[in-house]
């Protein structure tokens, strides 16, 4: 926009007279004239906004009164871009004609001709410089209007010159002009107690959402102009706040306010109260309104129609209720709206006496025939499936004169659908459709759930073609029918009225997304075939997509224990090739169902194929071999794990690895295993520390088996009755008989203990021949409630046997037989050892017999005992007739077999015999 500055009119007639712009006179041009009208109001400007020009003037009468004055036109001569020319030409006449022709008067405003302004007006160097100002940011060079109308203004301008200029400026929505020039006059002391020009900057500001400078604004205001703070000022802020939907910078500038002693009026609740309603803010509503009702006054209705929305939106009827109470103790008078929103929420709540009575109070006090409260009561009576007041409010409208609109044949078709009466329903969205109205998305829903409820589809596919026709994609259409038939359980429907309905089942095939949500929902609900169906149909050719499709159904199947289902679907997309992910569920899926021999299959597939199994696939693969009891292919898996560097196991993995070591045994195995875990960095957890004792307890030096048992302590993790016995075993075989005691104490106090811990302690004190030890161990197992077992007894038994101590052997043997429970193995097998080794076959025989009389049959430690008792007698043919008889039991002779019957043997002087033992035990390789 441009500004033209007219300093001097000399003098105007009624009719016409001519005045002299002594500034501006050298650059008219006679034969070019240009015409143009005039608004004019009481400042010293000339405006031109872009092709729109009018003036405004200040004209002062003779009394020297400015005084208001609207011309019809304005003659004068203005350059055309001849300024250099012309500078010296001398004095032009403008002619100014008053306005008495209302004919002309109401021509004003009319597009014209831009003007040319003057080269030397845009440059003239007597324009303050102002291009700094912090109230513009992004500005690089000033407007040329706004240059024209600061190289015309002086210094010494009025301020209400200066509010005039910047009033039109803000008016325009110039942000940034306004500012600029605001700041002109800030350094101009035009603002001293200027509080329109502060407020006119501050709603430019708050255009801009430019809080910081805002409130800085605000300051300057009151220290630098002595301006007071008003509600206006802060009702031009929140004004801005309301229009954008700012809740809480808005609930910032009020809760300013009233730090600063400024009373809201009407106008500031009504637009916070409304901007919080429409935000849902309802704490700040809260605040502001009870501010609002504890000034008592400047009530605003308003507010409370926003507090009785709110309340009725987050379903607190209560309080919706309460401030309708506000309401009649506070005397106020409703308005339509606030009748309206008190309908409402009674009629969300359920009270519907209540709400007729709010709508009759309605229509008494003159709001009768509003369409929105007969809709409101019809939504709150369909909600209840009242049909029969639905019906009556309907014919209360067309009997009242009223015309149905879209929200009622909208909540007729709801408040029929709701009572589940079909017939009703189609009517009124047959009438809803007739009337020109669409239906909602909430009308498709009703009806097509009113069609699956009845199993009457003959109407189902006008519904569909009434959804496309509003627009709706066919992926909404598919998620409708989906919810519909879900919620009756009749999901195998779906997919024959989708190929009943042709082009929807036909872009649901083209479309990966809706395809997926057709298959799970199918599978989820059962209908496996209606699954497979639409699988082999589907027309996209993105196999990773559905890869991925395959892979959530499958573990979808897993997860429900729906394992056929899976393996229907596994078999539709084999023979594909093999997918890891998918391959390793499927694995986990077989062996659940102890199908070992596919689950294995899928492996050895997995491996022919040559693809690089991953840790799950691992783990799931050695818990395929524990479950199916083939702990030698576990470990076979294991060795494989611990070979491939780039397989990291997690938690669960590492301790199935030690498990299986454990169980076969594999000693170096597990020491492996457990230094990778170290090197690992893994977090352990008090499972890990439990199995990594249990299972390592006796593969590990005792120094590092007790570091890892401290470290768990230490970590405040309380180990298992598992573990404290295996950490009892350890010190005692140790001879740690010290630790031993300190871990029993541990486990007392923790309430871990039970009679294994103190047989386990009984037996370390007799492996060190401590008979005081055990004694003391066995009155503490009596004080705990424990009564004294037979493998307690057979530790005591075993030790004063191999002490010669036979009296304290025999007395022990006697409270042997008193016992309830017959001896076992363990028992004979001492009893075998300890006479064997005095030569005492006789003895030793009738121990056998015992055993067998008992119905028990010598195992191989039985049969080794023999052997050596048979040696030591030199019955040498008969220890090695044992030998054969153990084979022929079924038995397995081991090392110490060997070595006994060979000890025999040269103890007997059979040395030839005790050669070929010797060398027949190498060849067969016996293991210790």
């Amino acid at each position: 926009m441009s500004f033209l500055r007219f300093p001097a009119v000399s003098e105007i007639s009624e009719k016409g007279q001519t005045g002299l712009i002594s500034r501006y006179s050298q650059f008219g041009n006679d034969s070019n004239p240009v015409s143009v009208n005039w608004r004019c109001t009481p400042t010293s400007s000339v405006v031109s906004e872009s092709v729109n020009l009018f003036a405004v003037c200040s004209l002062s009468s003779a009394d020297g009164e400015a005084e208001t004055v609207e011309f019809d036109s304005v003659e004068g001569f203005f350059n055309d871009g001849n300024a250099e020319k012309m500078e010296n030409a001398g004095p032009r006449k403008l002619t100014v004609i008053r306005s008495t022709d209302s004919k002309k008067t109401a021509q004003r405003g009319r597009k014209l001709r831009p003007v040319s302004w003057p080269n030397s007006l845009k440059n003239s160097s007597s324009r303050p410089s102002v291009k700094n100002s912090k109230y513009i940011r992004r500005r690089t060079a000033v407007d040329g209007d706004l240059e024209s109308i600061l190289s015309s203004i002086q210094p010494n301008a009025t301020p209400l010159h200066c509010n005039s200029i910047l009033k039109y400026l803000e008016q325009s929505r110039d942000e940034e002009d306004t500012l600029f020039f605001f700041d002109w006059m800030k350094r101009n002391k035009k603002l001293d107690q200027n509080s329109f020009a502060y407020n006119l900057a501050l709603r430019a500001l708050s255009r801009m959402e430019d809080w910081n400078s805002s409130e800085q604004l605000l300051d300057q205001m009151v220290s630098d102009s002595n301006c007071k703070l008003n509600f206006q000022v802060f009702n031009t802020l929140i004004y801005v706040c309301h229009k954008r939907g700012l809740p809480k910078q808005g609930s910032k500038w009020f809760r300013m306010m009233l730090d600063r002693g400024i009373q809201p009026n009407v106008a500031t609740y009504s637009m916070l109260m409304s901007l919080y309603q429409k935000t849902g803010f309802l704490d700040d509503a809260e605040f502001t309104f009870a501010q609002m009702r504890q000034s008592n006054q400047d009530l605003c209705i308003t507010a409370y129609s926003a507090m009785i929305t709110l309340y009725t939106r987050q379903g607190l009827h209560g309080k919706s209720e309460e401030i309708i109470g506000f309401m009649r103790d506070d005397k106020m008078c409703p308005n339509e709206e606030n009748w309206l929103v008190q309908l409402n929420a009674y009629c969300q709540q359920g009270e519907l006496e209540k709400a007729e009575a709010v709508f009759k109070a309605m229509r008494e006090n003159g709001f009768s025939g509003n369409i929105v409260a007969y809709n409101t009561l019809i939504t709150g009576y369909g909600k209840v499936a009242d049909t029969d007041a639905v019906e009556c409010l309907f014919q209360k409208i067309l009997s009242d004169g009223l015309d149905p609109d879209e929200t009622t044949y909208r909540s007729m078709v709801e408040s029929y659908g709701r009572a589940d009466d079909k017939e009703q329903a189609m009517l009124y969205y047959a009438q809803l459709k007739h009337s020109g109205f669409r239906p909602n998305s909430a009308n498709f829903y009703t009806m097509i759930n009113l069609q699956a409820r009845h199993g009457d589809e003959t109407e189902i596919g006008a519904i569909i073609q009434d959804i496309r026709t509003v627009g709706c994609e066919y992926s909404s259409i598919l998620t409708l029918l989906l919810h519909a038939y879900e919620r009756i359980g009749k999901v195998d429907r779906v997919v024959p009225i989708m190929e009943a309905e042709g082009s929807l089942f036909e872009n649901v095939l083209f479309n990966p997304t809706s395809c997926s949500i057709l298959v799970l929902s199918c599978v989820k609900n059962y209908a496996i075939d209606d699954a497979i169906m639409v699988l082999k149909k589907i027309k996209w050719k993105d196999s990773d997509f559905l890869d991925n499709l395959y892979h959530t159904l499958i573990c979808y199947c897993k997860e429900v224990c729906n394992y056929d289902a899976a393996i229907l679907i596994f078999q539709q997309m084999f023979p594909k090739a093999l997918n890891l992910h998918i391959t390793s569920s499927m694995i986990d899926i077989y062996s659940r169902v102890n199908r070992f021999r596919d689950a294995e299959d899928l492996y050895l597939a997995l491996k022919c194929s040559g693809t690089k199994l991953d840790m799950i696939a691992f783990s799931i693969v050695v818990r395929m071999y524990v479950k199916s009891g083939r702990l030698k292919e576990a470990c076979l898996v294991v060795d494989l794990i611990n070979k491939q560097n780039d397989i990291v196991p997690d938690t669960y993995l590492y301790r199935d690895m030690l498990r299986i070591y454990q169980q076969c045994g594999v000693v170096d195995g597990l020491a492996d295993v457990y230094y990778k875990m170290l090197k690992s960095n893994l977090e352990w957890d008090e499972a890990m520390y439990n199995c990594v004792i249990n299972c390592c307890g006796h593969a590990l030096p005792i120094d590092e088996i007790s570091k890892v048992f401290e470290e768990m302590s230490q970590c405040g993790y309380i180990c298992s009755n598992l573990t404290l016995n295996v950490m009892l075993d350890v010190y005692g075989k140790s001879g740690f008989l010290k630790k031993a005691e300190r871990v029993l104490q541990m486990g007392r106090k923790h309430g871990l203990t039970d009679i294994i811990s103190y047989n386990t302690l009984i037996s370390a004190y007799g492996q060190h021949m401590d008979f005081g030890g055990m004694q003391s161990v066995i009155q503490r197992m009596q004080n705990a409630g424990h009564e004294v077992s037979l493998e307690a007894y057979n530790c005591l038994l075993d030790a004063y046997g191999k002490d010669d101590q036979l009296d304290e052997f025999n007395e022990i043997l006697e409270k042997i037989k008193q016992l309830r429970c017959r001896s076992d193995h363990y028992t004979y097998n001492i009893m075998i050892n300890i006479y064997g080794k005095k030569g005492w076959i006789e003895d030793v025989g009738n121990v056998l017999a015992e055993l067998r009389r008992h119905g028990l049959e010598p195992d191989l430690y039985s049969y080794n005992s023999l052997i050596k008792a048979y040696g030591i007698a030199g019955m040498v043919e008969e220890a090695v007739g044992l030998v054969k008889e153990l084979r022929e039991k079924g038995l397995h002779p081991d090392r110490v077999t060997y070595v006994n019957l060979i000890s025999a043997l040269q103890r007997n002087e059979k040395y030839l015999e005790a050669v070929k033992w010797s060398l027949w035990m190498k060849q067969i390789q016996v293991s210790s």
